[in-house]
This record gives structure tokens, sequence and C-alpha cells, in this order.
């Protein structure tokens, strides 16, 4: 089984390189977009996602000055991650990607997604068919082998419990759209000393999915939320755009700079502009 220090005798270790190098430092990124075939299948009682091919977002985000990817699995999808799998290898190093496993995944497919650019696992506690603690504990040191990451999709009731897993593990963890703290939780919330705990741990946050934060556009709201944020974990965090949205009908769509311009408004221009580039450390 190959290990972080240890991949180069992997046979797709080339592609890993040029992965590295391609996505390197100073490169901007959204950190967290999903794709869709409209013709794949979907879990029992989900909604049925319209067709958002991996080229349409690419044309959107180049449009603002932005190359990679990263792919998030959704949930609709389950544990199948063919669609996001089939679109990292139409480009070889140039995106990541996120994926739902369970704990009997076999070691042999964690490795073929390390060679097309997977580098983490997203368990989700917002759903109730997301993934918990006992997979967690059952996926961490196969996780940790190979450097990947667990992203949480979370609410801010649940960050005490992520800490608690996470400490000395050494699995990182990040937090997807921020953390879950919403517009209407109060400062002194306990959710603010279990995200405290969590960035001491070295933990990530990825500033996305606003309109999931009980906040209107232009998200005004969580301005003060993103600062303190960004004061709890400076240089790890990572902006994403939650593209396509699937909160919004296809025909309402928010402006793909209308979601990234909160950052801009939070943080001011030179410190968001890194936030961009950070995710080239996380996802290397």
């Amino acid at each position: 089984m190959p290990t972080a220090a240890g991949r180069d005798a992997h046979p797709d270790a080339n592609a890993d390189a040029s992965a590295d190098a391609d996505a390197g430092a100073g490169a901007c990124w959204d950190a967290h977009v999903h794709v869709f075939d409209a013709d794949a299948p979907t879990q029992p009682g989900h909604y049925r996602p319209a067709h958002h091919p991996l080229e349409r977002i690419e044309g959107v985000a180049a449009a603002h000055g932005v190359r990679h990817l990263v792919l998030v699995q959704p949930s609709v999808y389950g544990t199948d991650n063919a669609v996001m799998l089939r679109a990292l290898a139409a480009r070889p190093g140039r995106h990541r990607g996120v994926a739902v496993v369970d704990a009997a995944v076999p070691d042999a497919l964690l490795d073929r997604m390390h060679a097309l650019g997977v580098r983490g696992v997203r368990f989700n506690r917002v759903s109730p068919v997301g993934n918990g603690p006992e997979a967690f504990r059952a996926l961490a040191p196969r996780l940790r082998e190979r450097s990947w990451h667990v992203q949480w999709y979370a609410g801010p009731e649940h960050l005490a419990e992520i800490a608690a897993l996470h400490a000395g593990t050494g699995v990182a963890c990040v937090l997807d759209h921020l953390a879950g703290l919403h517009a209407e939780l109060p400062a002194d919330d306990a959710a603010w000393s279990a995200l405290a705990a969590l960035a001491a741990q070295g933990a990530w946050i990825k500033l996305s999915g606003w309109y999931r934060l009980r906040a209107q556009a232009p998200y005004g709201a969580l301005q003060e939320t993103v600062r303190r944020v960004a004061d709890l974990a400076p240089g790890r965090l990572v902006w994403g755009s939650d593209w396509p949205h699937t909160s919004f009908a296809a025909d309402a769509m928010p402006a793909y700079d209308s979601v990234w311009q909160p950052v801009v408004e939070a943080l001011g221009p030179v410190r968001a502009g890194t936030v961009r580039q950070n995710a080239s450390r996380l996802y290397a």
C-alpha cells in the first residue's frame, strides 16, 4: 500500500507529479464545486439533478481567473463517485476531488482515486444518510497513510464532536460552508470555542455556501463571522463557489462573482486574494 512518503512507486506517480506542478503556489482555486451527469443513477429519495458538466464550470471559473477546481462528491450520488472520477480523469493533474466512501472501501480504489486527484473524504452530518463517527474511526488510519483530509459538512452543534474525533489522529480537518456558523449564531455560542479547538489542531475552513447560513445576498450579515474565522485560522482558509448552487433553480443561479465578493468585503482585496491560493497547499 503506498504511503504519503512513498507514493513515487505508484504506477500513476507521474500524474501526481504533474498535478502538483500544475497546481502549485500562486494558482487560483475554487475549492468547492459539484459536477452532475443527468443520466447517472441517483440515490432513492433524492432530487434529480440537471446536467452540469465539468467544462461548464471550467469556463465560468476561467473567466474570473480561476483555473483549478475541487470537485466535491454530491450527496445525490452516495458513494458512487463515478461522475466525479470521470471528470478528474478528463483533466489529468488540473483539478482535485473529495470523495464519499464507506468504511469498507478497498485500498485499491482509494489508491486509484488518489492517482486521479482525490485528496479527501467528505462526511455529512447535515444529511441523515451521511457518514458518522464510526466510519471516521474506521477510515482514519487509511486516510492518514495517504495524507488525505476529512471534509465535514456539519452544523455548529457538531463542532465539539468533530474536534474530539480528530484529536490525535493526524488526519486534517476541513469544515464546509464557514463551519456552519450561520448569521443568527450568538457571538458567545459554544461553537466558537469548539472551532477554536479545531483551529488549534490545524483545521481548515471553507468560505462558501453563504445562502446555506441564514443570510441573504450580498451576505453582509456574515462579514464579522468571516473576519473572526479568519483570525482563528490564518492561512488556512479556502474559498468555494458551491457551483451549481443546488439550492437555486437553474435559471436563478447566483452570478459566480457574487459568491466571491463577500470574501473581498470581509477581508479586503489583498487578504482575500491569498484565500484563493491557499488551496494549492491543502490539495497538493
